[in-house]
C-alpha cells in the first residue's frame, strides 16, 4: 500500500498539470491593446450577467477588471494575471494581480475579477501603494453573482467592491486574501 501512494501522487500531479497547461493562459503575454480588449469585454460579460455591477460601474470612480486570471497548484499553489484600471470609458493604468498559498488545495483553474473603486479616495489607495495587497486593504467587500443581482448604487457610495465571474477549470475556493495588485506597463 505504501508503493501506491507516491504513484497516486505523481500520477495525480501529472493530472493537475495536464489541466492547468489546457487552460489558456492569455494573461502572460500581452499588449496594452489586447489587454485592454480582453478586459473590455470581460466586463461586458460582468454587466450582462449581472445587472448589479453595471449599476455599480456607473457609479464607481474606476474599476480595475483583471480578465484572466489562472491559478494552479498541489497543496502549493500560486495566480498571477494583468488587468486594466478604466476611469469613465478612458484606461488609467495597467496592473498585474499575483497571490500564492498553501494547504490543502489541488487543481487548477481561470476566473476574472473586476474590483470598483466608489469615492476618488478609494481609488488614491490604488493609486498610491507600490505594491497594494489585498485582503489588508481597508474597505473591499467581495460580492457574489446573487447579491449582485440586488444592489442599490444608492446604499453603496464609498469602498471597494470586489465580483469574481467566468470560473472556469477545478480548483476549490476563490479568495482575494493575500493577493499583490501591482502597477506595470505592458508592451505596446
Amino acid at each position: 500500500m505504501k508503493k501506491l501512494r507516491p504513484t497516486a501522487l505523481g500520477l495525480f500531479t501529472i493530472l493537475l498539470s495536464v489541466i492547468f497547461m489546457a487552460l489558456p493562459l492569455e494573461a502572460t503575454a500581452e499588449t496594452a491593446k489586447e489587454l485592454e480588449r480582453s478586459a473590455r469585454n470581460a466586463l461586458k460579460v460582468l454587466y450582462s450577467s449581472t445587472p448589479g455591477a453595471s449599476e455599480l460601474g456607473k457609479k464607481a470612480a474606476g474599476v480595475l477588471v483583471f480578465p484572466d486570471i489562472v491559478k494552479g497548484g498541489f497543496i502549493v499553489a500560486a495566480q498571477y494575471g494583468n488587468g486594466v484600471l478604466f476611469k469613465g470609458n478612458s484606461v488609467a493604468g495597467y496592473y498585474n494581480s499575483t497571490a500564492g498559498s498553501w494547504g490543502l488545495q489541488a487543481g487548477a483553474q481561470k476566473f476574472s475579477y473586476a474590483m470598483f473603486f466608489m469615492t476618488p479616495d478609494d481609488l488614491n489607495y490604488l493609486n498610491q501603494s507600490a505594491g497594494w495587497e489585498l485582503g489588508a486593504t481597508p474597505g473591499l467587500t467581495v460580492l457574489d453573482k446573487g447579491f449582485g443581482t440586488s444592489i442599490s448604487s444608492s446604499t453603496l457610495q464609498k469602498g471597494i467592491y470586489a465580483f469574481f465571474f467566468e470560473q472556469k477549470g477545478l480548483m476549490g475556493g476563490l479568495s482575494l486574501q493575500g493577493t499583490k495588485v501591482t502597477k506595470f506597463h505592458p508592451k505596446r
